[in-house]
């Protein structure tokens, strides 16, 4: 049964003529006409009679505006949805990260997404690298960030890395200096990642090597937490650059660190997921921000 005489019926059935039903589904009336009458032989029922001048359905008519009425109404939804699936704005992006990169760097490039396709909608899960890695395995998310090693079996992997600021009080006595190193931090309190952490161990290595006392007094999980230390006991830390730009709004000063101290991560997608095209959409504004020409942590 051909949509389009279900659709001729309404219309007529709906508007009470032939030639008004041609009007709203802008066909000729003949058109109209031989599509009624073929749907009439196809399930073997009289559909209209005319009575004082006018069309006027069948009971069985009736009946069958109901039932078809609900078919057409499905494939509409149904179309609308296609459509919606093809502009991505019925989509769901799934993203997995770490705080840092969760709160300081991706929320702005989900949100071009949104904006670009109304409709869509984004869930974010915000791990330990640890976590995301293990969520990567079961395929939990289309896109996530991990420091490394990402030692899973993933489908694409891309790698990132940024050099770490050292962030302070602006009371700070090297807190005006254009760069600060080992010998100019000696003895003075640190605020640090856990000794697992890669910023931990690179900055471990340059006091080493520097040959001076490297002063830790807190150790944490995360850069934020880092920095809310750092602002309660006037003590330095290390953090990645997207960390120091926001806390550098709230007051606090960043200035570069050498030797560099590398923040390196990955953005990957897990083997058993599908790609699907918001995922893909994200994934190429991510890398556009993360391009060299544009320094996008600075």
């Amino acid at each position: 049964m051909d949509t389009r005489h279900l659709e001729a019926f309404r219309a007529v059935y709906e508007n009470g003529s032939m030639s008004a039903a041609a009007a709203v589904l802008k066909k000729s009336q003949p058109a109209i006409s031989n599509l009624i009458a073929r749907l009439e032989d196809e399930i073997g029922l009289k559909l209209f009679h005319r009575a004082h001048g006018r069309l006027e359905p069948t009971p069985e008519a009736a009946t069958f505006f109901a039932t078809i009425t609900r078919t057409l109404d499905a494939m509409e939804q149904t179309l609308a949805v296609s459509r919606n699936l093809k502009g991505l704005s019925s989509a769901t992006l799934l993203i997995a990260s770490p705080p840092g990169l969760a709160t300081y760097v991706l929320p702005p490039i989900i949100a071009e997404v949104l904006r670009e396709n109304r409709g869509a909608t984004a869930r974010f899960i915000t791990r330990s690298s640890y976590a995301v890695r293990d969520l990567g395995a079961i395929g939990a998310f289309d896109v996530g960030f991990a420091e490394l090693p990402i030692d899973i079996h993933v489908a694409s992997l891309e790698l990132f890395e940024v050099s770490c600021m050292c962030v302070m009080r602006p009371d700070h006595p090297l807190a005006n200096e254009p760069r600060v190193g080992p010998r100019q931090l000696e003895s003075m309190p640190f605020v640090t990642l856990f000794p697992e952490h890669i910023t931990h161990i690179a900055a471990a290595e340059a006091f080493f090597d520097a040959n001076v006392h490297w002063n830790v007094v807190a150790e944490v999980e995360f850069f934020g937490s880092a920095c809310v230390l750092v602002q309660q006991l006037g003590a330095v830390t290390l953090v990645d650059p997207a960390t120091a730009r926001f806390f550098t709004s709230t007051g606090l000063k960043a200035v570069p660190f050498e030797p560099m101290v590398p923040y390196r991560f990955g953005m990957f997608r897990p083997s058993i997921r599908p790609p699907s095209r918001i995922a893909v959409d994200f994934m190429e504004r991510f890398r556009r921000f993360m391009a060299p020409d544009r320094t996008p942590f600075r």
